[in-house]
């Protein structure tokens, strides 16, 4: 887990990642929240990129579990949010022991 905190610039948002961030039915207001309210984070063990996983709530209270990649873009951290979904009963349970 990593506890450090990094200044973010913005989300990078286009018609790549935000349908496939959108079709579980999350908002894109949701994403920006969570990742902006020092959300538990996580490395990704995708082989390709350097990817992250990220479990916070939603200003409603809805848990919700991200990847997402940092880049830096004219020296600033975006981030760039690649999946989305609402956590079922058992991973909301599971995330409440660890916390």
């Amino acid at each position: 887990m990593y506890n450090q905190r990094i200044r973010i610039a913005g989300f990078d948002w286009d018609s790549g990642n935000w349908p496939k961030c959108g079709k579980h039915g999350v908002s894109l207001a949701e994403i920006e929240a969570v990742l902006l309210k020092a959300p538990m984070v996580m490395a990704d063990p995708h082989p390709g990129e350097p990817r992250m996983r990220a479990i916070g709530r939603t200003p409603t209270g809805r848990y919700v579990f991200l990847v997402f990649v940092l880049k830096h873009v004219s020296g600033q951290a975006v981030l760039r949010p690649i999946s989305a979904r609402y956590m079922h009963k058992k991973e909301v349970a599971h995330y409440a022991k660890q916390s």
